[in-house]
């Protein structure tokens, strides 16, 4: 065991502090110019479209999911340990300022996220019993051209995140709910399992109605929790806020040199946890935003937009706040139970219980969005509902699995499987910009005319 954890140590060091932040910040700030900050220029008209749709009852080719559904099935996959406990992580191993580059991250990823959700509508496919898929996957065999790496994303992602990634989300829901009501880990892995299966076998239709009904409810109640937290702790605010953007760049005038936190760790972890959140760049959540109903591609990559929003500056800067507002970091907890500790300073035992259902329905709906992910990549790699079955069957095991090992051995193999699925997807990405970019402007010329959106998709 200890020789793993050292080979993986080794490979999340070159990958994490060297290869990924260099080529998922610089790719989203190259997309950022080129697309002319979409994430500012166009914020306005997404969020209105998205927000302003909440409540409307969208209908769906048969096949396919809503532009709400996809979105929704994206954020519950984005939305999980990353917002409790990788944000606690990420301000015990990087510091204050660590936040500081998650939001950095997740302003450029938005441009990254737009990029990916309009190549995953391009190239998108429908299967032989009428099920739309797509990701990059598909755009990397019929964009590139190239089948042997759109072969090699697809394990990458089906291990990173319906394997190991969901052995991370049940680790995290079986410490926080053992810790909050005395039960077993073992015990709720298994739990978690069967509630799993049952969403797994309805298909596409059950994970996203299961998303568009459960995201929206525990996000707001989870934003209402910590605002009430700062509320109760408002004079407090201003120093942390402080304190996130000079840590940010000086750790040791606010951490003190005997901390060990330099900018690099800051930086690194900031980065890492980031993405681990809100997954721009790393090629899983076009998976949905593939299959959505709308009427031009653009539409979703504007959508999409939004929940990288959602997930890092309004969950994970929650959580951070929450933390640091109440003393947490300096606790001794780690991971999860140093967010519990938060919620349990302000409102007593009840706090911790709170944190505990919270953080159970986030990894949840987290392991049902990465159950689907995989689904829709073993279909690319499988013809037949046997590969389905079995992939459902390790899926639920590693969702028992998970719920009693080491927590920092996962972690560490959930960075490490991420960033090798970040690779074929980001070279992807920055080779085929120039077809999302033609979306764009295709999309402008048409709202410019006046007339009804329309898109021709080529192997739909």
């Amino acid at each position: 065991m200890e020789i793993l954890e050292k080979i993986v140590g080794f490979i999340n060091d070159i990958l994490w502090n060297y290869v990924l932040i260099v080529g998922l910040v610089g790719a989203g700030l190259y997309f950022s110019i080129r697309l002319g900050f979409p994430q500012i220029t166009r914020f306005g008209s997404a969020a209105k479209k998205v927000f302003g749709g909440i409540f409307k009852k969208e209908k769906n080719k048969e096949g396919s999911m809503s532009s709400f559904q996809a979105l929704a099935t994206s954020i519950a996959a984005q939305i999980g340990t990353g917002n409790v406990a990788g944000v606690a992580t990420a301000i015990t191993v990087g510091g204050p300022g660590a936040i500081f580059w998650m939001w950095v991250s997740a302003f450029f990823g938005m441009s990254t996220i737009f990029v990916e959700a309009t190549l995953a509508q391009k190239y998108r496919e429908t299967t032989e019993d009428g099920q739309l898929v797509g990701g990059p996957a598909y755009y990397i065999k019929n964009g590139l051209k190239n089948k042997g790496l759109a072969i090699f994303f697809s394990i990458s992602l089906i291990l990173a995140l319906g394997f190991i990634g969901n052995m991370t989300q049940s680790n995290s829901i079986a410490q926080a709910v053992s810790k909050a009501f005395n039960i077993p880990q073992l015990a709720i892995g298994v739990i978690l399992a069967v509630l799993a299966g049952l969403i797994f076998i309805g298909g596409i239709k059950r994970i996203a109605s299961f998303a568009e009904m459960v995201v929206p409810v525990m996000a707001a109640i989870y934003i209402l929790g910590s605002i009430t937290v700062l509320i109760m702790f408002g004079e407090h605010i201003i120093p942390m806020l402080k304190a996130i953007l000079v840590a940010a760049f000086n750790p040791v005038a606010i951490l003190g040199g005997a901390a060990g936190i330099g900018i690099q760790k800051a930086v690194r972890y900031g980065i890492a946890r980031g993405l681990f959140s809100n997954e721009a760049g790393m090629g899983s959540t076009p998976n949905s935003h593939a299959v959505a109903d709308v009427a031009h591609p653009a539409e979703q990559g504007l959508s999409a937009m939004i929940a990288v929003f959602i997930d890092t500056v309004l969950v994970c800067t929650a959580t951070a706040l929450v933390i640091l507002a109440t003393g947490a970091d300096k606790s001794g907890e780690a991971a999860a139970a140093m967010t519990q500790f938060a919620f349990k300073t302000a409102f007593g035992p009840i706090g911790e219980k709170f944190l505990a259902v919270c953080l159970t329905f986030f990894a949840f709906t987290t392991v049902v969005g990465w159950y689907y992910f995989g689904e829709n990549n073993i279909r690319f790699l499988f013809k037949g509902k046997t590969a389905i079955r079995i992939y459902q069957a390790i899926v639920l095991i590693f969702i028992v699995l998970g719920s009693f090992q080491k927590v920092d051995l996962v972690w560490d193999l959930t960075d490490m499987f991420n960033g090798i699925m970040v690779i074929p997807n980001l070279i992807a990405i920055l080779f085929l910009f120039k077809e999302s970019k033609s979306i764009l402007q295709d999309y402008d010329k048409q709202l410019k005319s006046g007339k009804a959106l329309s898109y021709k998709y080529p192997f739909q």
